[in-house]
């Protein structure tokens, strides 16, 4: 970067854009920018080598636990909790670099739950997987505002997940709900926002973008106990949020890999309604007794709310309206479900017109903005949708060779054609 700013820069002088002097200045801003900034590279290796630490100092006691008196464990139960916390004040009171205090606030973390369970198995205290790492979490949350640390951030984000997993997702031993996770996300959020607000473009800010959108994902169906058929409904909620969510203005003016929900809210509506296009699971959804006082029916009345106050919200500051069908994907879905549920032909006939609308869709977008990806996300969502009607339609090998010929001649046309169109747009502002 340094180098090639100075190249640039001389670049610059010799074809007489800017003076010497100007570009003196431009190279004392970025070196004052660089100097007050810590090193990325020291923060990550800083954070690896304090959980790498950590983990070895406990598999050290480990192999000689047994050797060792109840007095002498106790005593080993502690010493990382107190070097973390003597780490930690060090790199607060000092007022040391974000790496030292990512650093130290990643042992502490580690060392908190290491403290629990080295204590638990000492004096023989019961208790399950899903309440320890509650406590542990609980416990080490505070360290994200005290040490400021994005990386207590996702590990909370991350063992809240495991959390939610080990307590909602029983196999077998009985359905229970893990309502604190919520409470466990809420506890981030201000840091979060505080994230958005300060570094919106940051790869740190990014990646709890994705952990948000994924965690949420992951979770949410430990909230399905026995309407399964509502699980479609609310998967499709939620997908509507995140789309609406990633509308709003500090995600939208974001690079596409950073805007996690637009990409997962598109995403996750088209594999839900490609899961739909099939014909065997609208009949099971027929014969399915929905029962409208249950969980997953008020789980779904809350997302739908929310996506609504998002959709509106998220159309306000653009003064005119301007209609992306991706963003009422939840509404047409409510609509598509309830005649599914009385009939299973109408729902696997209306969700397949959902699935060619999204995808035209998808390919006007691309060609009109420009953006290959997109482009080829559209024929790729109808290619996917064709491949799908192989297996639950009575179709010679000929015609679906035939069809595979005609998809892939789609995606090289369409590619062609944009970039002729693109070129010679570019030529023209050339001239």
């Amino acid at each position: 970067m340094k180098s090639k700013l100075k190249n640039d820069l001389a670049e610059l002088i010799d074809h007489n854009v800017i003076s010497s002097e100007v570009a003196n200045r431009i190279n004392n801003y970025y070196e004052t920018k660089r100097s007050n900034q810590s090193n990325p590279l020291f923060t990550i290796f800083g954070i690896l080598g304090s959980a790498l630490v950590g983990l070895g100092i406990i598999l050290i006691l480990a192999h000689n636990w047994d050797d060792f008196s109840r007095t002498i464990k106790t005593v080993f139960a502690f010493l990382p909790l107190i070097i973390g916390q003597l780490l930690s004040s060090y790199s607060i009171l000092k007022n040391k670099s974000q790496a030292w205090k990512e650093s130290s606030g990643t042992f502490l973390f580690f060392a908190i739950g290491a403290s629990i369970a080295l204590v638990s198995q000492v004096y023989n205290i019961p208790g399950d997987l899903s309440s320890y790492l509650l406590t542990w979490i609980v416990l080490g949350l505070p360290l994200i505002y005290v040490l400021n640390s994005k990386a207590v951030a996702i590990f909370v984000i991350g063992f809240s997940t495991y959390y939610a997993c080990e307590y909602g997702y029983s196999f077998g031993y009985g359905n229970k709900s893990p309502w604190l996770y919520f409470v466990l996300l809420i506890g981030t959020i201000p840091f979060y926002f505080n994230e958005l607000k300060k570094s919106p473009k940051a790869n740190s800010t990014a990646i709890l973008n994705w952990l948000y959108a994924l965690s949420l994902i992951i979770v949410l169906g430990a909230f399905i106990q026995n309407n399964w058929a509502l699980g479609f409904v609310m998967y499709a909620m939620l997908f509507g949020v995140f789309y609406n969510l990633g509308q709003l203005e500090i995600f939208n003016s974001q690079q596409l890999r950073r805007n996690s929900y637009v990409v997962l809210g598109s995403f996750g509506s088209v594999v839900l309604l490609m899961i739909l296009s099939f014909n065997v699971i609208w009949e099971e959804i027929q014969y399915e007794i929905i029962v409208f006082n249950s969980q997953e029916m008020w789980v779904s009345i809350v997302l739908i709310f929310i996506a609504l106050a998002l959709l509106v919200y998220s159309q306000i500051p653009k003064g005119k309206f301007k209609f992306n069908v991706f963003q009422y994907v939840f509404i047409i879905f409510l609509i598509v479900f309830a005649l599914g549920s009385e009939s299973a032909k109408l729902g696997t006939i209306s969700t397949n017109i959902m699935i060619l609308i999204f995808g035209v869709f998808a390919v006007k977008l691309g060609a009109d903005t420009f953006r290959f990806s997109i482009l080829n996300y559209g024929l790729l969502i109808i290619a996917t949708a064709i491949v799908c009607r192989f297996f639950d339609t009575d179709m010679s090998f000929v015609l679906r060779g035939l069809l595979f010929v005609v998809v892939g001649l789609g995606f090289f046309l369409a590619n062609y054609i944009m970039l002729k169109k693109q070129k010679a747009i570019k030529h023209q502002t050339l001239n």
